[in-house]
């Protein structure tokens, strides 16, 4: 069954730091290998405070794990920790149905889709554990890494 996650970050720029040192430090030199978009967004009320919103499509959530690794290697390689505040806000998820309500008018109700094909809750919720504890062991390898990398500087 095909996956898609979503990730939603949300950094402050550090005092005196703007969106053009974020994006230069943030920006991903490596691609995942996995149709993934990533989304930038500013806040209306609090220009300094920065969303970026990740949808990836995986054909099987066992691809997770090396996708969580190449964005592990591109944070430690590109840190930010000079251009935003230490506190972080790290939130995952999984589709569980995509709905178009362009049209204008009356929309009739449609069952849950992910990429086009139709799903059950149950199919995500057997998805949500095991892609929780992916995501919980690539945090703490990014922060054992980074730590690591820390002692070393010191």
């Amino acid at each position: 069954m095909k996956v898609k996650g979503v990730a939603i970050i949300t950094r402050t720029l550090r005092e005196g730091k703007t969106f053009d040192d974020y994006r230069k430090a943030w920006y991903h030199t490596h691609g995942f290998g996995v149709p993934t978009q990533m989304l930038t967004v500013v806040n209306l009320y609090d220009p300094r405070e920065i969303l970026s919103i990740g949808i990836m499509e995986l054909d099987d959530i066992e691809q997770l794990p090396s996708v969580l690794h190449i964005d592990i290697e591109e944070r430690l390689a590109n840190p930010l920790d000079e251009v935003v505040e230490d506190t972080i806000v790290r939130q995952f998820g999984i589709v569980a149905s995509e709905d178009d309500f362009s049209a204008a008018g009356e929309i009739p109700p449609k069952p849950m889709t992910v990429a086009g094909e139709e799903v059950e809750y149950s199919d995500i919720e057997g998805i949500l554990g095991v892609a929780a504890g992916m995501f919980t062991e690539a945090a703490r390898e990014r922060d054992r890494r980074k730590q690591e990398k820390t002692s070393d500087n010191n």
